[in-house]
C-alpha cells in the first residue's frame, strides 16, 4: 500500500470582534411565521366578520320604505348621511314583474350638506308594489347597497328577485378584506421597523434579521395595494373576479379618490424601495466601518458623517411614512363626516404612532430571539419610543372615537362602539404588558455595565459557524483569540463537522441566554406584547370596515322614522296593517293627512283587503292624541266617499308634536280592531 500525502486543509477562522452577527439559529423564526399565520387567520376572520359594512347611511327616500301614495311619483330620491359616488345604474326600480321602469336619467340633487339623488320614472305607472335596488360608494371607499319598496294605489305581490350578496361582500369581499388587513400588517412592520433602527438600534441596520423584518413589511405593503387596485372593481361592482381583469373597469377605479391612493401608495413604495437601500447599505456599512475604526480620529470623522447620514434618513423617512399613512386618511374614514380638515392629520399622526410601537415591538422580539448581543441602551431607547407612541394614541385615539361615535349611546348601541371598547381593552393589556416589559427592561440597566457589549455578552459577535468545538462561550468584553479550525477537504464531512459546531453553538447559546432572567423575562414579556397586538391589529381592520356610530344612529333613527315623519309640505301617509279577527277582517288601513300640519287639515282613509281589494267595512272611526300635552283622544268619523274610501275635511290639530292617531276597523257585529301609528306634526 502507497502512502498518500495528506489532503490540504482549509483554515476557518472566526469573524472579528464587533461584527454583528447575520445568522442565528432558531425556533424563534417558527415563532415568527407562526404569528404571521395567527395574523392572517384573524384577518380571514375580519374579512368575513363584516365584508360590506356600509359607513354612509340612507337617511331618507321618497316614496318611504313601505309607504303607499294615491299616485304615482314622478321620480325616486335617496338621501345619504355622507357624500356618495353614484354610477349610471346605481338607481334601479322595477315593477311588480320585474321590468325597469326608470329612464336611467340619474340626477344630481345634493344642495349644501344635503345629499341626494334620483331617477325618473315613466309616466302612467299603474298601481301595484314596486322595488327600488341602490348601490353606491361611500366617501370613505367602501361600497353600500339597500332596496326598499314602496306602492301605488295599494299593495301588491312582487316577483322581484334581489341577489342575496350585499355590495362588497363574497370571495371577493373576504379576499378585499385579507388585503386591507395585509396593507395595514406590511405598514407596520415596514415603518416601525425602519423607525426601531434609526431611533433605537442603529447598528441593527446591519443585521440582517431586523433587515429581513423591515422588507417582508416593504413586500407585503406593495402585494397588498397591488391586489387592492386589482380587485377595487369588482370589490364596488359585480363582486366577480373576472371582472379584475377589465381594463375599462380598472380605469374607472383611477379616477377615483381611492384609486388615486392607491396609486400614489405604489409610487410612495418606490420612494421607499430606495430609502431601505441606503439604510441597509450605505448606512449599515458606515456603522460597521464606524465599530471597527482604529483610532479615535477615525472614529469621530465616521461618526459625523454616519450623524449626517442618519438626519437625512431620518427626515426622508419621515416624509414617505407620512406620506404612505396620508394613502389612508384621504380616502377613508377621516376624509368625509366631522370636520375632516382636522381628523387627517390626526390619522396620519395615529397611524404613523401605531407603526413605531407595534413595527418597533416586531423589531424588538426579532432582535431579542436573534441577536444576543443587542446593547441595554437599545432596549430602553425603545421604551421610551413607546411611551410617547402610546401617548399619542391615546389623544388621538379619544378624537377619532368622539368623531366616529358623536354620542355616549352609540358605545354601546352600535357595532363601531362595541368593537371600540375591544378595542380600548386590548390597548389597556397591551399597556400593561408594556410596563412589565420596562420594569425587566430596568433589572437590565441595573445589571453589571462594565465589559459586557450588550444583554448578553459579546458572544454574539462570534458566528456560530466558525467556532471550535471545544470553545467556551466568554461572558466579558475580552476574548481570547480562537485557534483556527482544519476541515478536510472532503464535502460530506465537512459539512457534518459544520452542523455539529453549529448544534453545539446552539446549545451554548442557549444555555448563556436563558440563565440571563433579564433577557428571558423580556423575551416573554415583548412576545406578549406582540400576540396581543396581533390581535389588535385584526379588530383596528374589522373597526375601518365598520359602520361608524353617527352613522348608524342616523340610519336606525331613519328605521323608526319609517312611515311616521311629518315631510314639510308634503301630506302625511302611513298604512297600518289590521286583523279584526273574524271572516274578512285582515288587510291594511292607509291613511293620508295633508298638509300635515297645525290646522286644518283633509284626511282621506282607503281600507284594502290582503290581495289588493277594496274593502267596506260597516264602521271606520279615527281618533287623534298628543300624549305630551294630555290633548285628546280627538275623536273623528269620517264620511263615507266610496267603495273602501273614507274622507273628513277640517281636521283640527292645534299643537306641533308627536300625535298618536287611533284607527278602528269593525268588520262585523263582533269583529272590530284598534291599530295606532305616531307621526310628528310640524
Amino acid at each position: 500500500m502507497t502512502a498518500t500525502a495528506p489532503a490540504p486543509a482549509r483554515s476557518l477562522r472566526p469573524r472579528p470582534p464587533g461584527q454583528p452577527v447575520l445568522r442565528q439559529p432558531l425556533r424563534p423564526r417558527q415563532l415568527l411565521r407562526l404569528l404571521l399565520v395567527v395574523a392572517a387567520l384573524l384577518g380571514s376572520l375580519s374579512a368575513t366578520a363584516a365584508p360590506a359594512v356600509a359607513h354612509a347611511a340612507l337617511t331618507a327616500s321618497d316614496p318611504k320604505d313601505g309607504s303607499v301614495v294615491a299616485t304615482a311619483p314622478a321620480q325616486v330620491t335617496l338621501s345619504f348621511s355622507e357624500q356618495v359616488a353614484m354610477g349610471e345604474d346605481s338607481i334601479r326600480v322595477m315593477d311588480p314583474s320585474g321590468k325597469r321602469v326608470d329612464t336611467g336619467e340619474q340626477r344630481d340633487l345634493c344642495d349644501g350638506t344635503t345629499v341626494r339623488y334620483g331617477v325618473q320614472l315613466h309616466a302612467g305607472l299603474p298601481n301595484g308594489t314596486y322595488t327600488v335596488a341602490w348601490q353606491a360608494v361611500s366617501a370613505d371607499s367602501h361600497p353600500i347597497s339597500g332596496a326598499f319598496t314602496f306602492s301605488v294605489g295599494a299593495p301588491s305581490t312582487t316577483t322581484v328577485s334581489l341577489p342575496e350578496q350585499e355590495a362588497g361582500g363574497g370571495p371577493v369581499g373576504f379576499a378585499y378584506g385579507v388585503a386591507r388587513y395585509a396593507a395595514y400588517a406590511g405598514f407596520v412592520l415596514l415603518v416601525g421597523g425602519a423607525a426601531f433602527v434609526l431611533l433605537c438600534w442603529r447598528r441593527g441596520a446591519g443585521v440582517r434579521p431586523v433587515q429581513r423584518v423591515v422588507l417582508h413589511g416593504w413586500v407585503t405593503l406593495t402585494a397588498a395595494t397591488l391586489a387592492m387596485l386589482a380587485l377595487r372593481h369588482p370589490y364596488t361592482g359585480s363582486g366577480k373576479f373576472a371582472d379584475a381583469f377589465d381594463l375599462s373597469g380598472l380605469k374607472a377605479v383611477l379616477e377615483t379618490k381611492t384609486g388615486a391612493s392607491l396609486v400614489s401608495r405604489l409610487l410612495l413604495l418606490g420612494a421607499a424601495a430606495l430609502f431601505l437601500a441606503v439604510l441597509f447599505g450605505a448606512y449599515a456599512r458606515r456603522q460597521a466601518a464606524q465599530e471597527a475604526a482604529a483610532d479615535a480620529e477615525t472614529e469621530e470623522q465616521l461618526r459625523k458623517e454616519t450623524g449626517d447620514l442618519t438626519f437625512g434618513l431620518g427626515v426622508g423617512g419621515a416624509v414617505v411614512a407620512g406620506g404612505i399613512a396620508a394613502t389612508w386618511a384621504l380616502s377613508e374614514h377621516a376624509s368625509t363626516g366631522v370636520q375632516p380638515g382636522i381628523a387627517m392629520p390626526v390619522d396620519i399622526v395615529h397611524l404613523l404612532a401605531v407603526a413605531a410601537w407595534l413595527g418597533g415591538l416586531v423589531a424588538l422580539l426579532v432582535a431579542l430571539y436573534r441577536v444576543p448581543g443587542i446593547e441595554r441602551a437599545a432596549v430602553q431607547r425603545f421604551s421610551r419610543v413607546a411611551f410617547v407612541s402610546v401617548a399619542v394614541l391615546a389623544a388621538t385615539g379619544v378624537y377619532q372615537s368622539w368623531r366616529q361615535l358623536g354620542s355616549w349611546s352609540a358605545l354601546t348601541g352600535t357595532t363601531y362602539g362595541q368593537l371600540l371598547l375591544v378595542k380600548v381593552g386590548l390597548v389597556a393589556v397591551l399597556v400593561g404588558v408594556a410596563y412589565l416589559s420596562r420594569k425587566w427592561t430596568a433589572r437590565l440597566g441595573e445589571g453589571p455595565a462594565a465589559g459586557e457589549q450588550g444583554l448578553v455578552a459579546d458572544q454574539g459577535d462570534v458566528s456560530r459557524e466558525t467556532r471550535p468545538e471545544a470553545e467556551a462561550v466568554p461572558l466579558s468584553g475580552s476574548q481570547p483569540e480562537p485557534e483556527p479550525v482544519t476541515v478536510p477537504e472532503d464535502p460530506k464531512r465537512a459539512a457534518q463537522l459544520a452542523r455539529q459546531r453549529a448544534a453545539l453553538a446552539t446549545a451554548r447559546e442557549k444555555k448563556v441566554r436563558d440563565a440571563d432572567p433579564g433577557r428571558a423575562g423580556l423575551r416573554r414579556s415583548v412576545l406578549t406584547e406582540a400576540g396581543v397586538a396581533v390581535v389588535l391589529l385584526a379588530v383596528t381592520t374589522v373597526l375601518t370596515s365598520t359602520e361608524p356610530g353617527r352613522a348608524a344612529e342616523q340610519e336606525a333613527g331613519r328605521s323608526t322614522a319609517t312611515n311616521s315623519t311629518a315631510v314639510p309640505n308634503r301630506p302625511i301617509k302611513v298604512t297600518l296593517p289590521f286583523d279584526t279577527g273574524g271572516e274578512d277582517g285582515q288587510g291594511s288601513a292607509r291613511l293620508e293627512l295633508d298638509p300635515g300640519r297645525t290646522g286644518s287639515n283633509t284626511l282621506h282613509l282607503w281600507l284594502a283587503r290582503t290581495n289588493g281589494k277594496p274593502l267596506d267595512a260597516p264602521e271606520v272611526k279615527v281618533a287623534f292624541t298628543l300624549p305630551a300635552k294630555d290633548i285628546g283622544p280627538l275623536p273623528l268619523v269620517p264620511d263615507h266617499a266610496s267603495t273602501g274610501h273614507w274622507t273628513a275635511s277640517g281636521v283640527q290639530l292645534p299643537l306641533a308634536g308627536t300625535w298618536r292617531i287611533d284607527v278602528t276597523v269593525r268588520t262585523s257585529d263582533i269583529d272590530q280592531v284598534t291599530v295606532q301609528k305616531t307621526v310628528k306634526i310640524g
